[in-house]
């Protein structure tokens, strides 16, 4: 039986909690990933403008081989301060790399365009991000909202708001793996801009409205379409403004190469849910980490299936970052919530 975990968040991971901090007069924010007991984490960047900070040490040939936490943020450039303000907070709780005396926590970072979103930029000498990511850090926890909230809320897709989003998945192995994403691509996670939704086929229990796929599908469903196309009154060419950011996390005993591998996995899971991903213009990243809190160092076949399970709750997460956006003032692209209000579950919490 295919089943996600308890909150059907990356936090059903043993080892990991999750902050968000935002501000929605900015339209933005920061989301932080914390593991209080280290984890081993590597990177694969599939995206043309990626935006990053200390992946370097991820690759499996440099030394270290744990790290403390990986601050997601909105803000462009100015975005990778939040992984100075995640740094702060861990330092205050005596969380760090271990060097005689001192403990240095590494904290790898990676951003997102959300400059051109309707929100307010103009922050004066210093941007936000530092204090937005000291925050994130402080109020992570096991539950934390999805949509319009952390790095997901100025996000935006071609067509809709993007967001947020976070899903698990329990393998046959007994081990679970668990995806988190702030949904920002030049492409679209719909289908024809209509309600259904690529990643229809990985949903489980009707996580972002049970709609599967439409029958029969549009002649135009493959249409390239690119956020900002058409959007003349805000003179920006559709290259370097988008970008997905994404962790994805296993209870599973790995070594850093093995990390990485899931890491490149989880990328077909933005391949199954966006359309087109891994453009010029996107800076598309996975961080990827393991927490070994199972115990289990899997063997070849479930290694395989683990990869399997990277790209499936990849690309439900995806969805779920669109599905769970919610309308704000200013917005300048609708939430798929009010466009579709009758495809929302009216069973649900819209937030976990």
């Amino acid at each position: 039986m295919i089943r996600h975990g308890p909150l059907n968040l990356i936090t059903d991971i043993d080892g990991l909690l999750v902050g968000n901090a935002e501000d929605h007069h900015l339209k933005s924010g920061v989301t932080a990933v914390l593991c209080p007991d280290g984890a081993t984490a590597a990177v694969q960047i599939l995206g043309g403008a990626p935006g990053s900070r200390e992946t370097d040490l991820l690759e499996p040939h440099n030394s270290v081989e744990t790290i403390n936490a990986v601050a997601l943020s909105g803000g462009s450039a100015f975005g990778l301060d939040a992984g100075s303000g995640v740094q702060a907070a861990l330092h205050e709780k005596g969380i760090g790399f271990a060097i005689g005396p001192y403990r240095i926590p590494l904290v790898p970072a990676a951003i997102l365009f959300d400059l051109a979103n309707g929100g307010a930029k103009d922050w004066g000498r210093y941007s936000p991000y530092r204090e937005l990511g000291y925050m994130a850090a402080n109020n992570a926890r096991q539950s934390f909202e999805l949509g319009t909230a952390g790095a997901g809320t100025g996000a935006l897709t071609a067509g809709f708001k993007g967001g947020l989003g976070s899903a698990s998945l329990v393998l046959d192995s007994g081990i679970s793996i668990g995806a988190l994403v702030a949904v920002n691509p030049l492409g679209t996670v719909n289908i024809d801009r209509g309600p259904h939704f690529w990643a229809a086929p990985f949903e489980l229990r009707a996580e972002f409205g049970g709609l599967g796929y439409p029958a029969p599908m549009s002649q135009s469903a493959t249409q390239v379409r690119l956020k900002f196309r058409d959007m003349e009154s805000h003179h920006l060419p559709p290259e370097r403004t988008s970008t997905t950011i994404a962790v994805i996390a296993t209870d599973a005993a790995l070594s850093k190469a093995e990390a990485k591998r899931i890491a490149i996995a989880a990328h077909d899971g933005f391949s199954r849910a966006i359309w087109p991903t891994h453009t010029p213009g996107d800076g598309d990243l996975v961080f990827a980490l393991s927490t070994a809190k199972s115990g289990i160092h899997p063997e070849a076949d479930d290694f395989i299936d683990l990869c399997a399970g990277a790209a499936a709750v990849m690309s439900r997460a995806i969805a779920r970052g669109v599905y769970e956006a919610v309308a704000a003032d200013g917005d300048i692209m609708p939430a798929w919530r009010s466009a579709f209000p009758q495809y929302v579950r009216q069973d649900e919490a819209s937030q976990p």
